[in-house]
């Protein structure tokens, strides 16, 4: 009898522990259930609803009418589309060749300083709390032939610049812009990971008679070159996605110079009214993100957030 006993008790000691673990799996699906809620109202729904839309003709009074892949064939008979690709992945390189280095530069700088670190960091970092409307309307004075940049090229003898007019300066311009913007959040990023780096490897490479640029060179890119990849990624999606100050500023002109592909999703929508070809556009621009998203989940996976 002591003999069952033993082994009933053994037996009933798993289903103890199952029960404590579902009992802490229900309260903590519990918590996560708001967040889930949310997901699923807002970005899920809004996701298949587009999906669907994407093979309909949306029409608010008479009703939506199927339309199969007619949405996708308008998509490639339209040369405005093939102008926004070409503009995004112009706007993409932009943003590459011209804002990508400013904050990796500016943290080197920054880290390099012995006096006034702490006020270089505020400043750098200050244009990015500018509230949007402010910064447009700062930028539009800057840029107006009138405005101080010309009056400083013309007092260097380069001449007038029709930033807001000019085809080959408008995206240019744009880029620039967001490069003075949004640079700070992502230079506190770098500094952050370069005063990680142990002090004792620069101590180690001065005795040996490194100078600057070589520390840069052979300590400091090298133990920051997962945040470079990590954030590289991220530029390349929130760019692809380019709209706001496309829009803001010059409403994809001049002559659809400054289209982009968001922008265009945005035209289709509110300014031509159709719903349908709109979200055939989003979808494939999902399609083009998801794949971004991915990538960046496997540099992620592969230390691309460590330092």
């Amino acid at each position: 009898m002591e003999q069952i006993k033993a082994v009933q008790s053994t037996l009933a000691k798993p289903q103890k522990q199952r029960s404590g673990w579902s009992k802490g799996y229900l309260w903590g699906f519990l918590f996560v259930l708001p967040a889930l809620a949310t997901f699923t109202l807002f970005l899920w729904l809004p996701i298949f609803k587009g999906v669907l839309n994407s093979f309909y003709y949306v029409d608010f009074v008479k009703g939506d009418s199927f339309v199969g892949f007619d949405n996708y064939k308008a998509i490639f008979s339209d040369p405005d589309v093939l102008t926004s690709v070409k503009n995004t992945l112009y706007y993409m390189g932009l943003a590459l060749a011209i804002g990508f280095w400013v904050p990796i530069l500016f943290a080197l700088c920054i880290s390099e300083m012995r006096r006034f670190q702490g006020f270089a960091r505020v400043a750098a970092y200050l244009p990015y709390v500018v509230p949007f409307v402010v910064l447009y309307g700062v930028w539009r004075w800057l840029y107006d032939p009138v405005g101080p940049i010309n009056a400083l090229l013309k007092a260097i003898g380069i001449g007038q610049i029709n930033f807001m007019v000019d085809r080959s300066w408008s995206m240019i311009s744009i880029v620039i812009m967001e490069t003075w913007q949004s640079f700070g959040s992502a230079m506190l990023i770098y500094l952050a990971a370069i005063l990680s780096v142990p002090r004792d490897w620069y101590e180690a490479a001065e005795i040996d008679g490194a100078g600057i640029w070589q520390r840069i060179r052979h300590i400091t890119l090298p133990a920051i070159r997962n945040q470079i990849v990590l954030l590289l990624m991220l530029q390349l999606i929130s760019t692809s996605q380019g709209f706001q100050t496309h829009y803001a500023m010059l409403d994809g002109g001049p002559n659809n110079a400054t289209l982009t592909y968001a922008l265009l999703i945005v035209k289709y929508a509110f300014v031509r009214q159709d719903y349908g070809v709109a979200s055939a556009l989003g979808v494939l621009m999902f399609l083009a993100l998801s794949i971004l998203a991915v990538i960046q989940y496997r540099v992620n996976n592969k230390g691309g957030v460590q330092g």
